[in-house]
């Protein structure tokens, strides 16, 4: 009988499991004798396949479980443990390959066994071997999934509500700032003209830039098409440019807009590329050193629209360049802000089909690069 072959013998197949997993990349799991794994399962195969010599036969369905191709599938307690071991191995950080092959494993070792010790199993027997095998691995690799997709879903759902309290709190200082300077120059006391105008619009404009990025990054995060268009560069610098003026002023800066080369075309989406430049000018604005410059300035080659933004910002540690684009990285002492403009700029330029490039200046600045297909 079989049930009495893996008895006698259940030392020895966990021996060779084990040995098994020594072979593999990721043995931690089974040295560790986790609590639901392969010798529990051993063990309700016996108890299965002792059921179905007995009078009790109708009870190894209860322990094993019927087919996974039955119509009438039952909970099983092979199917509750294997559950429970593919929970446990994706706490340890395991793969889903670890799963499958514990119970290939302990299948290995049986065969090997019965062939050295010349035991016979009979097909009912064998086909028992694989309708638990069958269901436990199943069982394990759905609850290993299930958990995991739970796991992955918790972290965005936290990554998100994070992000979201960070935008509420920006939102929220910006606007209590524009709330106080329009008290204040409702009392009577102040103008527009002075230094509490100046915090209105520093804040109005903070807000529209938070909002105007947000709303990039939502389109980019939801997959929506980009939306293009034959664009006029030297008409969308001049836009542009009357809102950087009012920013570079504020913030008492020069800025510098080069006139732009007629008949300069780009098929591009007019929102991901006012958002990228926008935010690329409202960097340059915010590291740029006081009182020091920033430039603005548009060239082309045959095939190529280049799009230079150049500060005063010092220039960059060796080795930060290439760190920038990355999400919720912050340069230098002025930490307002999520970190998440040129990384949302970035990946605005590349949904339109261009390229953001930095290059630094030791000592001096930077010059960050929108580079586009040149519409002919």
């Amino acid at each position: 009988m079989l049930y009495e072959f893996l008895s006698e013998h259940r030392d020895e197949l966990m021996s060779r499991c084990k040995a098994k997993v020594a072979k593999r990349s990721t043995p931690r799991a089974s040295n560790e004798e986790l609590k639901h794994g392969i010798r529990l399962f051993l063990e309700q195969l016996i108890q299965t396949l002792r059921f179905e010599h007995s009078p009790s036969y109708s009870e190894s369905r209860r322990v094993s479980g019927t087919s996974h191709t039955s119509k009438t599938p039952i909970q099983s307690q092979i199917g509750k443990t294997a559950a429970e071991h593919g929970g446990e191995l994706l706490r340890r950080g395991l793969t889903v390959d670890q799963v499958v092959h514990d119970y290939c494993d302990l299948c290995q070792a049986v065969t090997e066994l019965a062939v050295e010790e010349n035991a016979s199993v009979s097909v009912a027997e064998f086909r028992t071997l694989n309708r638990c095998l069958d269901n436990a691995i199943a069982d394990a690799v759905t609850e290993y999934a299930r958990r995991r997709d739970v796991a992955v879903c918790d972290q965005g759902t936290h990554a998100t509500s994070e992000r979201l309290g960070h935008l509420a709190h920006e939102l929220r200082n910006l606007l209590n700032s524009a709330v106080l300077a329009v008290e204040a120059v409702k009392s009577g006391n102040v103008g527009l003209a002075g230094a509490t105008g100046g915090v209105l619009d520093r804040s109005l404009q903070g807000m529209r830039d938070l909002i105007d990025r947000s709303l990039a990054e939502v389109r980019l995060t939801s997959g929506l098409p980009t939306r293009k268009e034959r664009i006029s560069l030297g008409e969308f610098v001049d836009e542009v440019q009357v809102a950087a003026a009012l920013q570079a002023r504020a913030r008492g800066l020069g800025l510098t807009v080069e006139a732009v080369e007629s008949g300069l075309i780009v098929d591009a989406d007019r929102h991901m590329l006012t958002s990228a430049l926008s935010n690329l000018l409202q960097n340059a604005f915010k590291f740029t050193q006081p009182h020091g410059h920033v430039l603005l300035k548009t060239h082309a080659t045959a095939d190529r629209v280049l799009i230079d933004i150049e500060d005063e910002c010092g220039g960059l540690p060796p080795g930060k360049a290439e760190e920038l684009f990355q999400p919720f990285t912050q340069r230098g002492a002025d930490r307002s802000g999520l970190g998440l403009g040129l990384s949302i700029s970035n990946r605005g330029i590349e949904a339109i089909g261009g390229k953001l490039r930095v290059r630094n200046l030791p000592g001096k600045g930077c010059i960050f690069t929108i580079d586009l297909p040149r519409q002919l």
